[in-house]
């Protein structure tokens, strides 16, 4: 593992804002955490998009547990660049953008996944994308499933909350989400639009990351 020693050594002590991702062992046991709680690692294998993919530790861990798993991003940061090529990591260079569709991807996908958000930001990070922005994407991404897939969503909302307005959980609910937090599930009933904006989820999402123990065979298989 000279790669990852080497990577390491040159951005641990790097004042960059993303120099936080050389530390891989935390960050594959916080995607380990991510797997889990979506039932992934009890799951057939399935197709997976990740959008916002970063370094690509979702998709890394998902490849060991037989599932296909395809990542989107920029490529504009050379440790997102160097941990995807360490990780074999599928990804395609490409930039979300508001009312812009996904590339053509050539295949459907059980699961479609994002987790701290980026891409629902203006350019100069000023505001998070409205409810119009959002609809946009989650027809396309609709478009994307195979029957019965889902969609999950973790949006960062930001110290203020601005990335995550009220507009936008309103029309989680309405398109039929389970929405906790940040945390958004469209299940099976994807594309619903009668719900009420008010209603409650009854079904608490298995999605508490931070929270989750594991047992350390379970962490060492992919460390």
């Amino acid at each position: 593992m000279q790669r990852l020693a080497d990577i390491r050594q040159r951005y641990t002590s790097s004042s960059e804002r993303y120099s936080k991702y050389a530390d891989v062992e935390r960050w594959l046991k916080i995607n380990i955490a991510r797997v889990q709680a979506l039932k992934l690692h009890r799951s057939s294998p399935k197709e997976i998009l990740d959008l916002g993919c970063g370094g690509g530790f979702f998709l890394f861990i998902c490849q060991q547990l037989g599932h296909r798993g395809l990542g989107l991003d920029i490529d504009e940061l050379p440790l997102l660049r160097e941990l995807v090529d360490l990780l074999h990591a599928e990804r395609k260079v490409w930039r979300i953008g508001p009312f812009e569709p996904l590339p053509d991807l050539g295949r459907k996908f059980d699961w479609i996944t994002a987790f701290s958000t980026a891409f629902n930001r203006s350019g100069d990070e000023s505001r998070g994308w409205d409810a119009a922005e959002w609809a946009y994407l989650l027809d396309d991404l609709h478009r994307r499933l195979k029957p019965g897939g889902k969609i999950f969503l973790e949006v960062n909302s930001g110290k203020t909350k601005k990335y995550f307005p009220p507009d936008v959980r309103e029309l989680f609910l309405r398109r039929g989400a389970r929405v906790e937090g940040e945390r958004i599930l469209f299940g099976n009933v994807f594309g619903q639009r009668n719900r009420n904006a008010g209603d409650s989820c009854k079904e608490k999402l298995p999605l508490t990351f931070r929270q989750r123990n594991f047992a350390s065979s379970n962490r060492d298989q992919f460390i």
